[in-house]
């Protein structure tokens, strides 16, 4: 139940703040957004608030914010269309009933004769008791149309997605990584802010119960002078030192309250990158600071990013087998078994993950977000957009790919995982 519950939180997290970054920066430029999802497929739950649709979907494979425009949204009103129509106090109309008039009361029923519902948001048309005089009927900013008795706002053009510059549409776009990004900063600093950053001192950290350091003497706060000899001066010479010797006794010189020690101690030898490495079960000093936790974060999130595109690399180039890649069933996995680790291991792969998911998100590849940037480029090259129908059918089939490669991603999680 834990790790269900670990999952969704760090789940939902990233794919909230990625929709996010998405949403406020379409609302700054003006943008209706009808939608705020988080998952695909069927509803699970949904609520409006003003002019959005806050929904959680079944799948857990991302989310989606639906903006006015960038899909076929609603019945085009055409000649010869009966329409009922509802006024408001200052003679607007603001709701178009499509079907079951019936239902509504002191309802003017029109045959439709021209619509424009984005620019001239006017209907003209024939009343039923007068089809010979043509009448024009001026339509609310927020009117809505209504059909099987579902309410869907109609959205003038300069609330939609087209309408707006180039650069309002791709930072509306880039927003969702940006937010990834910014997520795992703010997640590494809060880290380095409740457990402390670890130092280069050649000073014992936390001391683990039942390790070798424990069972030697040795206590936090030690300062480690030299082992076997060897002059000491930091913290990864500690670890260089003690992983050379698994299983063989050295012996560490400390200071501590102002004495100078001789301790003996026996790395524990333990396997690792397929050879033996000694361990004796002390943490890394660490501080409490503030201002080194900001710059803690940006080394840590600019560390992983480096990471991660050195693996896309390998990915590229071969080294690296599709089969190693990890889908939801594989996230899950590895999210329970570092779970099991600690409050603080579980953000540290939350914060890897939502680096993952930006970069990701980045490259340019049909139907995410990089691949919408991509088209954007093309747009400032050429001076004009690409064709909306064209652009809409590589995104299509972009779609269509990246959910065949889930699905063999997925596949293979459940055979690695499930089935060996």
């Amino acid at each position: 139940m834990e790790t269900v519950l670990a999952f969704i939180v760090i789940f939902g997290a990233l794919v909230f703040f990625h929709e996010l970054g998405h949403f406020v920066f379409a609302k700054r430029a003006g943008i209706l957004c009808r939608e705020f999802a988080i998952g695909f497929g069927p509803k699970v739950f949904s609520a409006k608030r003003g002019e959005t649709i806050y929904t959680i979907r079944l799948l857990p494979i991302g989310g989606f914010v639906r903006m006015a425009g960038e899909d076929p949204e609603m019945v085009e009103l055409k000649p010869g269309h009966r329409v009922g129509l509802i006024q408001n106090e200052e003679g607007l109309i603001e709701k178009i009933i499509l079907n079951n008039r019936d239902k509504y009361a002191d309802l003017l029923v029109v045959e439709v004769e021209y619509a424009d519902l984005e620019k001239e948001l006017i209907i003209r048309g024939f009343e039923d008791d007068d089809d010979e005089v043509l009448k024009t009927y001026k339509l609310s900013r927020k009117a809505v149309m209504v059909e099987d008795k579902v309410e869907t706002q109609i959205a003038p053009w300069d609330r939609q997605f087209a309408s707006k510059t180039l650069g309002q549409r791709a930072m509306a776009i880039f927003a969702g990584p940006m937010m990834n990004f910014i997520l795992a900063f703010v997640v590494f600093v809060l880290i380095a802010l409740m457990q402390g950053i670890p130092v280069n001192d050649p000073v014992l950290g936390e001391i683990s119960p039942d390790g070798a350091a424990q069972k030697a003497g040795l206590k936090a706060g030690d300062e480690v002078l030299s082992i076997e000899g060897s002059e000491i001066n930091s913290w990864s010479d500690v670890v260089d030192v003690v992983r050379k010797h698994p299983g063989t006794e050295v012996m560490f010189t400390v200071e501590r309250n102002q004495k100078t020690l001789d301790i003996p101690v026996t790395p524990k030898a333990t396997d690792a990158e397929g050879k033996k490495i000694g361990l004796i079960g002390v943490m890394s000093p660490i501080e409490k600071s503030p201002l080194k936790s900001i710059t803690y974060g940006a080394k840590e999130t600019y560390g992983w990013t480096v990471e991660i595109f050195h693996m896309l690399g390998k990915l590229v180039t071969g080294q690296f087998s599709i089969n190693a890649l990890s889908g939801p069933v594989g996230i899950y996995v590895s999210t329970e078994t570092v779970a099991k680790s600690g409050i603080f291991y579980l953000m540290k792969w939350g914060a890897i993950l939502s680096i993952n998911l930006g970069i990701m998100n980045l490259l340019p590849i049909p139907a995410l977000d990089g691949g919408r940037l991509m088209f954007f480029a093309a747009e400032a090259l050429r001076g004009k957009p690409i064709d909306r129908h064209k652009e809409g059918i590589v995104h299509f089939i972009g779609f269509a790919l990246l959910m065949v490669l889930m699905l063999i991603v997925t596949w293979n999680d459940i055979q690695r995982f499930f089935l060996q």
